[in-house]
């Protein structure tokens, strides 16, 4: 199965009636759906490596959708949102995309059409998952190297040769070239160019250490 068929669709919003139809329409096109009636409830029951989307109306009692948008940036919570809004709405839900929102659709709206803006989000959820867990994975890797690795790391990446390597740090070229060794194969990569974008991905200040 992948990532995306995996993915739930969560569904806010205070009016029963709209809620409901929303999920037949959801179900109908095979998506699994959770709804809730308040970004409050959402929030208690939400666990962040549950993979899908957020279907948040904007304007709700309490916790309104602008609010638990930027409640779930602050989480870093990085799940995608399709705002939907009423016609006085589509500023705010226009400002809301602009913070990050996946999209907005006005209600009423075309069944098709917001389908299609479901598809679009899930699949978005699953290429950020995939990323964040190759970003780990590498970060996971760097950790398994010896600070000198790491040192020569910084060096290759830089472009300097083996002699320079040496040279700089006072050992043997048959040293460097034994670490080098050690630092491609528990980084994954067979060449220097795949090591450069791999560094490129790590936050420099942890590479550093």
């Amino acid at each position: 199965m992948s990532v995306e068929a995996d993915g739930t669709v969560f569904i806010v919003d205070d009016d029963d009636a709209f809620r409901d139809s929303l999920c037949w329409l959801l179900e109908s096109a095979g998506h699994r759906v959770v709804a809730y009636a308040a970004a409050e409830n959402f929030l208690t029951a939400y666990e962040p490596d549950q993979a899908g989307c957020l279907v948040l109306d904007i304007r709700m009692p309490g916790m309104n959708g602008l609010e638990l948008q930027d409640e779930l940036k602050r989480r870093e919570l990085t799940l995608p949102i399709v705002f939907v809004t009423g016609h006085g709405d589509v500023p705010m839900a226009v400002s809301a995309v602009k913070k990050g929102a996946a999209e907005f659709i006005e209600k009423p709206f075309n069944d098709r059409a917001f389908l299609g803006l479901i598809e679009k989000a899930l699949k978005l959820d699953a290429a950020q998952r995939r990323e964040q867990t190759r970003k780990m994975t590498v970060t996971a890797r760097l950790e398994k190297l010896t600070s000198r690795e790491r040192e020569i790391m910084r060096f290759v990446v830089a472009g300097k040769m083996n002699k320079t390597i040496a040279d700089e740090l006072c050992i043997s070229i048959k040293t460097v070239e034994a670490h080098r060794s050690r630092v491609m194969q528990k980084m994954g990569v067979d060449s220097v160019a795949a090591l450069v974008q791999l560094a490129l991905e790590i936050d420099p200040r942890r590479s550093a250490h």
